[in-house]
């Protein structure tokens, strides 16, 4: 038969009188539970005579100390994780807010981006139909040329023609 004991998130359970389990449970951990085994100690010597002497009673002393001393020890682990606990809630505060003022100034990065982009594209599009308009005047320039050269061609053949006459 185990007897077990809750004190402040800590299960002591004695299953056997020389055993004794500490499970450190924190608040709605369920399952989640640490176990510390003591140390293993030596047997306490048996009186032959069936008389308690004082080394009996000193052995029942220790195992007493020592049992509140581990009480003692996951008492102060428990109280530690706690504090740890608190610190790392700020701690997830204090990173929550850094990530909303980094979320915030890349935001406003983005932004700048995309007017920067917005003006760009409007350059790139001046600069693209002042090449067509540049194009489609070296097209009539060389079309006039074509046709200045017929025109002068025609010329010739027809003052030939004239000489000839």
């Amino acid at each position: 038969v185990c007897a077990a004991a809750v004190v402040l998130g800590i299960i002591l359970e004695r299953c056997r009188p020389s055993t004794l389990v500490i499970r450190i449970c924190p608040p709605a951990a369920g399952s989640l539970c640490r176990t510390r085994h003591p140390p293993p100690r030596p047997p306490a010597p048996k009186p032959s005579d069936g008389r308690t002497d004082a080394s009996s009673v000193e052995g029942s002393s220790d195992r007493l100390s020592r049992t509140s001393s581990y009480t003692r020890r996951e008492n102060r682990l428990a109280s530690l994780n706690k504090a740890d606990d608190d610190s790392a809630s700020k701690d997830y505060k204090k990173l929550y807010e850094d990530a909303l003022t980094e979320n915030e100034k890349l935001k406003s990065r983005l932004e700048d981006s995309k007017q920067e982009l917005a003006k760009i594209r409007s350059q790139l599009d001046k600069v693209t139909q002042r090449q067509d308009r540049i194009s489609e005047r070296s097209s009539l320039v060389e079309s006039e040329k074509k046709e200045k050269q017929a025109l002068e061609k025609r010329v010739s053949d027809m003052e030939a023609e004239v000489k000839v006459r």
